[in-house]
C-alpha cells in the first residue's frame, strides 16, 4: 500500500476541478484506490514525464484528467496537481 501526500496546489486543483463533477469524483475515488494499490495499474496509465516535468510522473483519471506525481520515499508519493492535458502539462 503506497502512502499518499497531498501537495497544496493539488488540493487546490482538486477542489476546482472536481466540485461540481460527481462522475469525475466518482472516477477519482477509484483511480486512487488502483494507485494506492499499485502505481503502475495497466488501467490507470502511469508514465514519466520528460522536458520540464522532467522527474515526475503522471497517471490517467479520465480520458482528458491527469494527476502529477513525485516519488518521495519507496511507498510514499506526493501528488502535485490534477487536471486537463493542457492545464498540466
Amino acid at each position: 500500500m503506497i502512502n499518499i501526500v497531498w501537495d497544496n496546489g493539488f488540493k487546490k486543483a482538486y477542489r476546482k476541478k472536481l466540485r461540481n463533477d460527481n462522475d469525475l469524483k466518482k472516477k477519482f475515488v477509484k483511480s486512487m484506490k488502483l494507485f494506492s494499490a499499485d502505481p503502475f495499474n495497466k488501467q490507470l496509465r502511469t508514465h514519466k514525464l520528460t522536458g520540464k516535468l522532467q522527474g515526475l510522473w503522471a497517471f490517467s483519471v479520465d480520458y482528458d484528467v491527469r494527476i502529477i506525481f513525485a516519488f518521495l520515499e519507496e511507498n510514499e508519493v506526493l501528488l502535485i496537481d490534477i487536471g486537463g492535458h493542457e492545464e498540466v502539462y
